[in-house]
């Protein structure tokens, strides 16, 4: 039987990766584009698929793809659309699944980029096994993906799970991209450290850290980590109080579908225990009796190289035959 591959994509605001994987969750080939070099979508799918296509002939030519996932920014699974991504160049709603799939000549699928990564963690990582998990991700921004009784949660519309913006500080910080107040993804993203890193500076005025030897705008979650690991205290009260937060949020999500586990992805976990023991305490103290001591907090499986890729070809070995075609 001819082996079969899966093309995964994974769209950022800035860069576009891609890679060709087998049914075992090996990369047998990776590269990149830019995600804001063409105003045309079209455009930048047609350089999408001339950097493939070398790979694509390696493994057989497209009769050995099997088909294509894409993970994006407010990307819809049900129609295969982006719809207003705000850090994305191209406006309004884009009917990339069905453009991939006339330019490719095989099906297409796409979510957004957090689900596309719990789909990756059931099929390849710390999830293999699950019917009930939640996997957050903690990068510049906080997403998420639910799956429930073995299934992804889409929700009527596609854009279930945007667990990052829920509101956990009533009135709390301004997040500039939504112009909400007190989300989660304010406080517990790499952005929303660096801003607690700020204001504890500022509130502590006479206070000495290590923090105080970088500009205010140069102090990122990079920094602040740095400055924790070498035992300062304001650095490490970021992390307690990020922790705080996160914890509180993640034991309103598990009374709200009572997961298996909540697996934590993306460049904030690079922190290690100084996130996961104040998240873990946190979440705990702030559950009911029936639910404490029951969902297991884990850091992701997969290898953060090829997490995006592996994510998105995922959504091919679980296609549905009413996938766009």
């Amino acid at each position: 039987m001819k082996q079969e591959y899966a093309i995964g994509i994974d769209i950022g605001g800035t860069n576009t990766v891609f890679g060709i994987v087998d049914h075992r969750g090996d990369t047998l080939y990776r590269g990149a584009i830019s995600s804001r070099k063409h105003t045309k979508v079209e455009d930048y799918i047609r350089e999408l698929h001339e950097a493939l296509q070398p790979a694509i002939e390696q493994v057989g030519g497209i009769e050995s793809i099997k088909g294509i996932g894409i993970g994006a920014p407010n990307g819809n699974f049900y129609s295969g659309t982006i719809e207003y991504a705000p850090n994305l160049i191209w406006k309004g709603i884009i009917p990339l699944a069905s453009m991939m799939t006339e330019k490719f000549g095989v099906p297409a699928a796409l979510t957004n980029d957090a689900n596309a990564a719990a789909v990756g963690e059931m099929m390849y990582g710390a999830a293999k096994g699950m019917k009930d998990f939640i996997m957050i991700t903690l990068g510049t921004g906080v997403g998420s993906g639910i799956v429930a009784n073995g299934h992804l949660i889409y929700g009527h519309d596609g854009f279930a799970g945007e667990l990052g913006h829920t509101m956990i500080i009533p009135n709390g910080r301004l997040h500039p991209g939504t112009g909400m107040h007190g989300s989660l993804e304010s406080y517990a993203s790499a952005t929303g450290v660096a801003n607690t890193a700020r204001e504890f500076l500022a509130e502590r005025h006479g206070q000495d850290s290590l923090l105080r030897n970088f500009p205010a705008d140069e102090i990122d979650s990079r920094v602040v980590y740095d400055c924790a690991v070498q035992g300062d205290p304001i650095a490490r009260d970021v992390y307690e109080y990020t922790g705080m937060i996160l914890g509180m949020a993640l034991a309103n999500f598990v009374m709200f579908s009572s997961p298996e586990a909540i697996i934590l992805f993306g460049g904030m976990t690079k922190a290690g225990d100084l996130i996961l023991k104040p998240t873990k305490e946190h979440m705990e103290k702030n559950l009911l009796p029936i639910f404490q001591n029951k969902v297991k907090l884990i850091f992701s499986e997969l290898k953060e190289a090829d997490a995006a890729i592996l994510g998105a070809s995922a959504l091919v070995w679980d296609m549905k035959p009413s996938q766009p075609m």
